[in-house]
């Protein structure tokens, strides 16, 4: 039998979860169950004739073995056994035919036609939703999965209960494919609820890239314990140690609500317990504890006063907080240029976009832009960089840098940085104002292999100012992953 799942701690829900399937529409909600046409049976007094004058049959009139099949997919002719799915009151009653569901499934194969088999015709099965319960069974007699946003969860419960592993893994495959940062963090307790190791290691490459938007989403309020615990103690969260406190009473402020209590400073310190122990509070700047944890009211008036005396006394206090920064991520860099120039051929800007397409064989999230500076001595450059896909524009940011008068690239950071799909290209603009004469990039290539991820480039329409693949600005791309 499969292992027992805690369905108490399922969420089916998938905050922020595109609508899309596998194989099938991307505007259900659930699987729509029609009645199956008509089959006649034995009894029927009068079947219809064929061309050749003799009785035709559901059967002759659907030639594979696949289509009849699914002609019998939540159909009572020939049932045997029934099912009642869901909870009590919101409960299912779902035919089926034992035969199709043991070559299906082991689990229903012990059920119907093991040793310990009991004949049962009618089956309560409360933990499984019903659509759930209707997508694995249509897969069963058909092949067909399809999936939904607000039903997967749900369904990769009941293919883990009932080991059909074609199943499972396709509801693994869309979890993937629909992740970011809103969802990561519920995805994260979900995947380690349902062991999927593949599914945990993608999350957390999100959850370490977009920390702070992943720490911001209603998912990470709906998250258990033990995860929340896991999260905070993560070295490689690419967050500010004061949005960690924020959000960790964001949870904390939910996790009253779940238990039916006032959101007070007091039961969101009980209900963190020591899980607040594993904030970073002296990692903050002062200013960031003063205006934060010192005025929550969640910290003792004796902790508030030691993490005062520890950022500013020269004989600190010992603190229950973990004192040392987290590590983050160390950002990589693709350089696309095998040399720069200057004076032959100056490079200026007087207001001009300069643009360069990308697309990269794996996920990434691309944190910023590396530029050249002047070519001059030290300048200050005002920036607007942007990265758009298919003209929309997914990230922009108003930023300024000081060069030094070296061939050395500058970096140039969005506000979060934005996760970028495998194998779709991607346009990256800079419109620089400051000193007109820079280095400029040449000799670029069309591919770069950097860490595990292969760039490709190509010119954009969108660049006035003549950087295209062999030459001009945007020397790198800055990025995780």
């Amino acid at each position: 039998m499969a292992a027992e799942l805690c369905p108490s701690s399922l969420n089916t829900s998938l905050p922020g979860g595109p609508e899309a399937n596998v194989t099938a529409s991307n505007k259900k909600s659930f699987i729509q169950v029609s009645e199956p046409e008509s089959l006649p049976t034995p009894s029927d007094p009068q079947p219809s004739a064929n061309s050749t004058g003799r009785p035709s049959s559901w059967q002759t009139a659907h030639p594979t073995l696949r289509e009849r099949n699914a002609l019998m997919f939540n159909s009572e002719h020939m049932a045997d056994v029934l099912f009642i799915v869901g909870l009590p009151g919101e409960s299912q009653r779902v035919p089926a035919h034992k035969y199709v569901l043991a070559v299906g499934s082991s689990v229903f194969g012990a059920m119907f036609y093991g040793d310990l088999a009991e004949g049962e015709l009618e089956i309560h099965i409360p933990d499984v939703e019903p659509a759930a319960f209707l997508i694995m069974l249509k897969y069963m007699y058909s092949d067909e999965i399809e999936l939904e946003a607000d039903t997967v969860l749900a369904t990769l419960y009941a293919a883990k209960k009932y080991i059909v592993p074609a199943l499972a893994k396709a509801c693994v495959t869309f979890l993937e494919t629909s992740l970011e940062a809103k969802n990561a963090c519920v995805l994260l307790s979900q995947s380690r609820l349902f062991e999927e190791p593949e599914l945990t290691r993608r999350c957390w490459e999100v959850i370490d890239a977009q920390a702070e938007l992943a720490l911001r989403s209603e998912g990470f309020r709906e998250i258990d314990r033990p995860t929340l615990e896991i999260i905070l103690r993560r070295e490689t969260l690419n967050a500010r140690e004061a949005l960690v406190f924020e959000a960790t009473l964001d949870w904390a402020a939910a996790e009253c609500g779940r238990r039916g209590l006032a959101a007070t400073a007091q039961n969101r310190r009980a209900v963190l317990g020591q899980a607040l122990y594993s904030v970073r509070v002296p990692a903050m700047t002062l200013e960031e504890f003063a205006d934060g944890p010192a005025q929550s009211d969640v910290l003792t008036l004796e902790e508030t006063h030691d993490v005062f005396l520890w950022f500013t006394a020269a004989k600190k206090p010992q603190l229950e907080f973990p004192l040392g920064r987290r590590a983050g991520l160390s950002p990589q860099r693709c350089h696309r240029f095998q040399s720069s120039a200057y004076r032959s051929n100056q490079w200026r800007y007087r207001g001009r976009c300069d643009s360069i397409q990308f697309a990269v064989d794996k996920r990434i999230f691309v944190a910023g832009l590396g530029l050249y500076g002047s070519s001059g001595g030290k300048a200050e450059y005002s920036v607007k960089i942007e990265l758009k896909r298919q003209g929309t524009t997914l990230a922009q940011n108003l930023t300024k840098f000081l060069s030094d008068g070296s061939s050395s690239t500058f970096s140039v950071w969005f506000e979060h940085p934005v996760q970028v799909e495998q194998d779709t290209f991607y346009t990256v603009s800079a419109v620089l104002d400051g000193n007109e004469l820079s280095y400029f990039g040449q000799e670029g290539v069309t591919e770069v292999q950097c860490g595990k991820a292969t760039f490709q480039f190509q010119c954009s329409s969108d660049s006035t100012n003549g950087t295209g693949v062999q030459g001009g600005q945007i020397p790198e791309l800055v990025f995780f992953g």
